[in-house]
């Protein structure tokens, strides 16, 4: 595995090994032990997977708060998406930004984002499964989310009108919301 360092403390963009042949290929998409070797402790307790039937969906940007916050590693199985990170740890030097990168079921490239991280995605194909690890379980009382346009963060999602669920599009602002890490 082959981490690359995105700019932000402890967000990483993961490259796996990819062996194949001509019957296909075989990666792992997870390695406890590797991970720590890397200076990387997480003890991820749920698996989620998602289906997104049309290139365009916008799923974000969701987070959980306080002692309900979740680290990820999140990936895509079935076809592309913008995956993006937003830092609101209040005392972090990068509070407010964010990165993206593509994750494809191509590529297969993952994202790790710590806790402390607002997560959202963009599907750039119809048909996209997309899977993740949390180290917390989920918590319907802890869970908020920011709009997805909000100008203070200013993601460039390159999309003008995405498809929203209703929650997403009633989404507060970053500074209306109540984030708290």
């Amino acid at each position: 595995m082959k981490l690359i360092d995105t700019g932000i403390e402890d967000l990483f963009i993961i490259e796996p090994q990819v062996f194949g042949d001509n019957r296909g290929w075989f990666m792992e998409s997870w390695s406890q032990k590797k991970m720590e070797d890397l200076g990387l402790f997480y003890n991820f307790v749920q698996d989620s997977h998602s289906f997104s039937a049309v290139k365009g969906t916008l799923r974000g940007l969701h987070f959980q708060k306080g002692e309900s916050a979740q680290a990820k590693l999140v990936r895509c199985v079935k076809g592309a998406v913008l995956d993006v990170a937003v830092d609101l740890r209040k005392n972090s030097k990068t509070y407010k930004k964010w990165v993206s990168c593509v994750l494809s079921a191509e590529n297969k490239k993952q994202f790790l984002i710590p806790r402390g991280f607002a997560h959202g995605f963009l599907t750039l194909t119809d048909d996209v499964e997309f899977v993740y690890k949390a180290d917390n379980y989920y918590d319907s009382k802890s869970d908020r989310n920011i709009i997805w346009n909000d100008p203070e963060i200013n993601v460039e999602w390159g999309i003008e009108n995405p498809i929203l669920s209703e929650k997403d599009k009633k989404a507060p602002t970053l500074s209306e919301s109540d984030v708290d890490f």
